[in-house]
């Protein structure tokens, strides 16, 4: 059996961003609730905007949603911030992908991570874009992916709309 070496970086990188998601949503969400403040757009703001960078990948974006949306917010509105700061992370991520190396992608997210999305977007293409961003899938992984293989980027951002936009009336029609 072979041993699995461990990579410090990569563990001290994860460590890293597990922390700054921590100070991010503490600071926002945390402090809103600990202070019994109104809840403010600006922190959900943030938190949904750092929870599509693909670098969070651990920070559920639904739950500050759902959070928000049963306190009472005009729906309508914490609809178009939730859309207008994920699709602006989304744009980052793909432009992350389309600019930088694969071998630095590759250290931040992991080659199979990576390989698995190529593979979805390479044989399903827009629909691959449109369920990412629909279902509560590794929609940053999969706008990266595609800048990565530089894949169209009217498409990528129209199927990457239309997701998030069904992702979230789903969710206010539920909750």
């Amino acid at each position: 059996m072979k041993v699995k070496r461990i990579d410090y970086t990569r563990l001290t990188v994860i460590i890293f961003l597990i922390i700054v998601m921590a100070v991010i949503a503490s600071l926002t969400i945390g402090r809103d609730i600990y202070e019994h403040n109104e809840k403010s757009l600006l922190s959900f703001a943030i938190v949904n905007f750092s929870g599509y960078l693909f670098f969070f990948l651990l920070m559920p974006v639904e739950l500050p949603f759902i959070y928000y949306l049963r306190t009472g917010y005009d729906p309508l509105i914490l609809n178009l911030v939730a859309i207008g700061t994920a699709m602006a992370s989304q744009v980052i991520d793909y432009l992350i992908g389309y600019f930088f190396s694969t071998g630095i992608i590759d250290r931040l997210i992991g080659r199979k991570r990576y390989e698995k999305a190529e593979f979805e977007i390479r044989k399903y293409g827009k629909l691959t874009l449109f369920f990412s961003n629909l279902l509560p899938l590794s929609s940053p992984v999969i706008s990266l992916a595609a800048g990565m293989l530089k894949y169209h980027v009217k498409d990528a951002l129209v199927y990457s709309l239309a997701g998030l936009i069904g992702r979230y009336l789903l969710m206010t029609l539920i909750f």
